[in-house]
């Protein structure tokens, strides 16, 4: 079953459009990234998912249930994080998870307390002495104390030490396995190449780019480094047609690589090379193109 598919949506705020003709599927278990610069229409899209706006027109479906009309059953199957997590100041974890648990009907307190536990957060710590940490911390237990088959995440990293973006990403993965979706919108482009099977990339309210990420890198290029012999007459008249030059001087070139790295070294074999290092596919400046 498709966990999203969303169709020709588009939302107006008067004259100015916040997505426009928006067109993408999730699949159940499947980490799917969503990605784009402020204002480009990322929160827009997620307020329509979670039903708190309506289509301008196009629509949007979550487990073939639509997303306006059907949201209060929809919602059942959904664990939602916002980027800016906001509780009341007298919650604490422990607290939080007995008036969700009456709001779900369901029991989360055993398997809130282990997410507690694994993101080392102090179940009696109340929200109004919690570090801007500590309350993601509590927003991300309880978007994931129910066991959702979706996940709607905004940024839920931007606060987390690198230890707990580890913990998260492992739940992250352990979820999708089981056939949940998670539909992640990060600004961090080495969580996103880390973590998820596809991306959509928005800019200005429109799909730009939606693709898997073994084809992102596939276009991604490597970065070389080149650093020349110490005598005047070691570098090349001409930089060969593979080599991007991005930047040239005192003795070094730093290119992009446009072709097999074998066609590379062959070339450098015949240069009077000192250093020679290449890069991991760079792929930060594949997505960076979509936000220039």
């Amino acid at each position: 079953m498709t966990a999203i598919a969303i169709q020709n949506l588009t939302k107006c705020y008067g004259r100015s459009v916040g997505v426009e003709n928006l067109d993408l599927t999730v699949a159940k278990g499947c980490i799917y990234g969503f990605l784009g610069p402020n204002g480009a229409g990322k929160t827009t899209t997620i307020r329509v998912l979670l039903g708190l706006l309506r289509p301008t027109s196009g629509g949007a479906r979550i487990f073939d249930r639509n997303c306006w009309s059907a949201s209060h059953v929809i919602k059942t199957d959904v664990g939602y994080m916002p980027g800016d997590v906001r509780l009341y100041p007298w919650l604490c974890c422990r607290n939080a998870l007995s008036l969700f648990s009456a709001i779900r009907r369901l029991d989360l307190k055993a398997y809130g307390m282990e997410l507690a536990e694994a993101f080392g957060l102090d179940p009696a710590v109340r929200v109004r002495d919690m570090s801007r940490g500590m309350r993601q911390k509590l927003g991300l237990i309880l978007a994931l104390a129910h066991r959702p088959k979706l996940l709607v995440l905004d940024e839920p990293t931007a606060s987390l030490d690198p230890l707990m973006q580890q913990t998260l990403h492992s739940l992250l993965r352990e979820f999708a396995s089981e056939g949940s979706a998670v539909f992640l919108s990060s600004h961090t482009l080495s969580e996103v190449d880390q973590l998820c099977d596809r991306v959509a990339i928005l800019r200005r309210g429109r799909l730009v780019e939606e693709s898997s990420l073994d084809d992102l890198r596939k276009r991604a290029r490597r970065i070389v480094t080149i650093r020349w012999s110490d005598s005047s007459d070691t570098q090349p008249p001409e930089v060969p047609s593979f080599l991007e030059m991005l930047e040239r001087g005192d003795g070094r070139w730093t290119a992009a690589l446009t072709s097999p790295v074998p066609e590379l070294l062959r070339w450098v074999s015949k240069q009077k090379v000192e250093d020679l290092s290449i890069s991991e596919p760079d792929l930060g400046r594949v997505f960076q193109t979509y936000y220039e």
